[in-house]
């Protein structure tokens, strides 16, 4: 049995999925999400998206690239995954070796990995020089089934519209979700300044449902928004839920997620997912709230290259 690891090519991007899915069943991807993300790669990030193959079958997959909208120099990123049913003959390491070289030819100094829970997963990344940095839940809620609160009354001045009303101009919720990624707990910081880049890769993201992502309007103002992601066919996944800081505390977030449920249930999606650093106490509490129920744990992993 060989097995070998080269660079994506299009033809791949229904193999990588059905991989992807395999080890994350609680993400959302599809091959189009796969390819969009290798054609509109930042050229500062120097993306590689990675595939093992063991005698000409697709087993494993690796994205790795520079975090190049970082304020600190030097940080990157790679998650190696392999198929269940192909573990164990070393496609992980391989892929892992590959994309390290890559980065470290790049210049970078700190590779950041996350790992899912789990004695062999663990040791997988402790034996390669990588140390746990912090954990995160991943979140599932049958939306076919469970209980969904009802909408509360808006109160005056309140007004619920969707990421589709600003297409016009999303300048807008540029800025609320610039305001509210700078406040959420990570390793690596990020300066959230450049429209064009967030155009290009949030806003055109061909997973985001903008009709499903709600926004909550105060005096024609983003005061709270959630981004709904969707394979467009039964996978809802929460991809981000912000509160402008001049009205937290006010109940905004649930009141968005709320009604993004239920556009997402009326939209025919019957699982809906969504991912929480462990540190983020407030929306880890208002998931508990709606009966999302964790998943899945995995722990971001650093290693300094030499």
């Amino acid at each position: 049995m060989t097995v070998i690891v080269r660079d994506f090519r299009p033809q791949d991007a229904e193999a990588v999925t059905r991989v992807r899915r395999a080890c994350m069943p609680f993400e959302v991807t599809t091959p189009a999400s796969l390819l969009f993300g290798v054609e509109t790669a930042n050229r500062a990030k120097k993306y590689r998206l990675l595939v093992a193959e063991k005698d000409g079958e697709l087993i494993g997959t690796a994205h790795a690239g520079i975090a190049y909208d970082s304020s600190e120099p030097g940080q990157s990123f790679v998650t190696p995954h392999v198929h269940p049913d192909h573990r164990g003959h070393g496609a992980g390491g391989l892929l892992l070796r590959v994309a390290e070289e890559h980065l470290a030819a790049e210049g970078a100094t700190n590779v950041y990995a996350w790992v899912l829970e789990g004695p062999e997963n663990l040791a997988f990344a402790q034996k390669r020089g990588y140390r746990p940095t912090r954990p995160a839940h991943f979140q599932r809620l049958d939306l076919a089934n469970g209980p969904l609160p009802e909408l509360p009354a808006l109160p005056a001045g309140v007004e619920l519209r969707t990421a589709a009303d600003f297409e016009a101009d999303p300048r807008p919720m540029f800025e609320a979700d610039a305001e509210a990624t700078s406040d959420e707990p990570g390793d690596i910081s990020i300066d959230f300044d450049d429209y064009e880049d967030w155009i290009t890769h949030t806003w055109n993201d061909p997973l985001l449902d903008r009709q499903l992502s709600t926004v909550v309007v105060i005096d024609g103002k983003v005061a709270a928004y959630t981004a709904a992601l969707t394979d467009g066919a039964t996978r809802y996944l929460t991809g981000m839920t912000g509160t402008m800081r001049a009205h937290r505390g006010k109940g905004l977030a649930k009141l968005a997620k709320t009604d993004s449920l239920h556009r997402a249930r009326a939209a025919g999606f019957t699982d809906a997912f969504t991912n929480n650093d462990a540190d983020n106490g407030p929306m880890l509490a208002i998931n508990r709230w709606f009966g999302y129920q964790i998943c899945a744990t995995e722990v971001r992993h650093v290693r300094t290259l030499d």
